[in-house]
Formats: C-alpha cells, sequence, structure tokens
C-alpha cells in the first residue's frame, strides 16, 4: 500500500511517500516541501492544491495520512493553518483518496514512542525506520511520519480484523 503523509503549513507543507509491504516493512518512495512563501496568503493556498495534486498525480498513492490542527499560539495562524490544510484536504479528497487523519501526539507515538517528541528526534527517527542516508528537512520528515503512523494504525487494524473473523 502507498501511503501519501501530508504535514500542513500555510508557508511550507511537507509531503512523504512510503509504501507498507504485506510483510510490514516500510520503503521510501519520496517526500519534500511544497514552498509557497512570498505569496500573497490566497495564492499560497491555490498553490498548496495545485503542487499537491501534482504530487498525487506524479505518486499514485492509494491512501492519505494527514496531520489535524494543532492550537496554535494565536487565532490568525490558526485560521491560516486550517486553511492551509483544508486546501490539502480538497486535494486528497478531489483525487479520491481516502484520508485518514492522526494527531502530532499520535504521530510521534508511533514513530519515537513518545508523543513528547522534539522536531528532531522525529527527524532522526524517520531517517533511520526508512533507511535514508540524510535526516529529511523537519516537515518532510513530519509528514513521512504521519504516513509511518498510517501504516503502523493500518497493521493494528488489520490485524484486529484477522482475529475477528476466527
Amino acid at each position: 500500500m502507498r501511503i501519501l503523509g501530508i504535514d500542513p503549513g500555510s508557508l511550507r507543507t511537507g509531503f512523504g511517500v512510503v509504501e507498507h509491504g504485506a510483510d510490514g516493512r516500510l520503503r521510501h518512495v519520496a517526500h519534500g516541501c511544497l514552498h509557497v512563501e512570498g505569496q500573497p496568503f490566497v495564492e499560497r493556498i491555490g498553490a498548496i492544491y495545485r503542487e499537491l495534486r501534482a504530487v498525487i498525480g506524479e505518486h499514485a498513492p492509494a491512501t492519505a495520512a494527514i496531520e489535524q490542527v494543532f492550537m496554535a499560539r494565536n487565532a490568525d495562524s490558526a485560521l491560516k493553518l486550517g486553511q492551509a490544510r483544508g486546501a490539502a484536504l480538497v486535494a486528497l479528497i478531489e483525487a479520491g483518496l481516502p484520508v485518514h487523519e492522526y494527531s502530532a501526539l499520535q504521530i510521534k507515538q508511533a514513530v519515537v514512542g513518545s508523543g513528547r517528541a522534539q522536531k528532531d528526534q522525529v527527524q532522526q527517527m524517520v531517517q533511520w525506520l526508512l533507511q535514508l542516508p540524510d535526516k529529511p528537512q523537519a516537515d518532510a520528515a513530519d509528514a513521512l511520519a504521519c504516513a509511518i503512523c498510517h501504516a503502523h494504525h493500518a497493521s493494528t487494524r488489520r490485524h484486529w480484523q484477522e482475529l475477528a473473523i476466527r
């Protein structure tokens, strides 16, 4: 299963694509950031949508995972983050992808083992889990971590369904 992870942001939106094999192994496919800073806000929202659609077209994920909105320092930041996340969600839904949402705490717990992990710890664990030669940029690492989190949750759900059938 190919999973697209998204770390939404109004200046940089991270994306990461991993494959989760039937054997439970994770394989890195791609990662990066959609850099939209320097544009008027409305144009940034449009750019997030368009660029994410291009990523979806290029990597053909089967499903998507996106980080939920957290409490921002101020209302303006929270609104902008929510709108950036909305643009990403529309791109995912329009592409027909099932969308799964995870909190930052769930993502860090799944990847690092602690919901209070620091950004650097997430980057290091993503690098180690996916056997990357270098630490990915923080937003891309968060997106890959989101995809990894979904892979773990999907495996657990599949396991519980198999047990229920028996």
